[in-house]
């Protein structure tokens, strides 16, 4: 039971965000009327298929995405850049595909395929011997940029900021333990500084040439971070009242009062904790926390430095996840519309999530393996 300690909690974690996710979006039936009070039984299903996925990847399939990981790489981002002429548009936004009654986002398995090819050229590069320190390092933060902006170009143009926060974010952290020199530390900042004085140049003195740059949907996204700095904006005012109200034990199983939009999606832990209190969410909260720390334990084992890469990469990109989505609902952070994962509704969300346990219980499966 000791050596499988990782999987343990990893499973029963799983289980708990499963019976967590199905209850809360049932209780969003009241808000959610015609076609979306059924919510709760197409995540079941995703779950279902999601599981479906999680066994093969833990047994056969990680493998066949390392060996091609590359061509992936290459094939999410044609369907990301076709998404801007075929996707069909929510909310302003084409980061969908509609394949008959089935939705597909393909930036969720861009998160995927970044952090797995990131890691290998990282791996490659930390295998290499008699490197020239500063020219090596340049080229290998050259080519990690350069992976990284193209899925974000495709996926700004969207445009979706939130994920694009994600894919730099795993980037920087990946790069942070590949151990180089200060230098370059001192290098991006400067560069941040210079990027962010131009920008803001152009804001104030070209302010047409601005917004063909970055498009008229900056003053949207600015208005949420202003509301937010201001805890204003109809969402958030109700998430708090929601959760402020809810008390100890919450208004009851499916007895919330409060309307917020996104009950099901960007705004699912206030819904929990309208429901289930502040017990509810303290034990929540707790249960992630098993979950993290056993993703975390499982990058300081003993094994190979590809994977101990891709699961740092897993790591700050679920614990982002996790705490932009619980933090903005209490007016924190700004909303961004980041999930929170395995509770919010979503297929390509959830099921890519559930490819990524694949991969962690694919890569304690090898080490256990490995140390018997």
């Amino acid at each position: 039971m000791k050596t499988n300690k990782i999987t343990l909690n990893i499973v029963f974690s799983i289980i708990i965000f499963i019976i967590v996710s199905i209850l809360s979006i049932y209780t969003t039936k009241v808000f959610l009327k015609g076609s979306l009070d059924n919510l709760y039984l197409k995540q079941l299903l995703f779950y279902v298929i999601g599981s479906i996925l999680t066994i093969f990847i833990t047994y056969k399939g990680f493998s066949l995405f390392k060996t091609y990981h590359y061509l992936i790489y290459i094939g999410i981002n044609v369907l990301l850049l076709g998404l801007l002429m075929f996707g069909i548009s929510v909310n302003g936004s084409k980061c969908w595909f509609l394949v008959g009654p089935i939705s597909f986002q393909p930036s969720e398995l861009m998160k995927i395929s970044l952090i797995i090819t990131l890691a290998e050229v990282i791996s490659k590069y930390k295998d290499k011997k008699h490197l020239k320190r500063m020219k090596d390092e340049f080229f290998l933060l050259l080519k990690l940029f350069i992976i990284t902006l193209i899925p974000s170009i495709l996926t700004f143009l969207e445009p979706d900021t939130g994920v694009v926060i994600i894919y730099f974010l795993i980037l920087f952290v990946m790069i942070f333990f590949t151990g180089i020199s200060k230098k370059w530390y001192l290098i991006f900042s400067l560069m941040v500084v210079f990027i962010g004085a131009t920008l803001t140049y152009l804001y104030i003195f070209q302010e047409n040439f601005f917004l063909s740059l970055v498009g008229n949907s900056i003053f949207y996204r600015m208005e949420r971070i202003f509301n937010w700095a201001s805890s204003n904006g109809y969402q958030l005012e109700n998430s708090l009242i929601a959760i402020g109200a809810s008390g100890l034990t919450g208004f009851g199983f499916n007895q919330n009062p409060v309307y917020f939009p996104e009950p099901q999606t960007d705004f699912i832990f206030t819904t929990y904790t309208a429901n289930f209190g502040f017990l509810g969410a303290l034990f929540l909260i707790f249960v992630i926390l098993i979950f993290d720390t056993s993703i975390l334990r499982l990058s300081l084992k003993k094994i190979k430095l590809d994977d101990k890469y891709i699961i740092l990469g897993i790591f700050i990109m679920l614990f982002y996840g996790q705490l932009q989505n619980i933090s903005m609902t209490i007016g924190l952070l700004p909303i961004t519309g980041i999930p929170l994962p395995f509770i919010s509704y979503g297929g390509s969300s959830l099921i890519s999530y559930m490819f990524i346990i694949g991969i962690i219980l694919n890569i304690n499966r090898e080490r256990l393996k490995y140390r018997n």
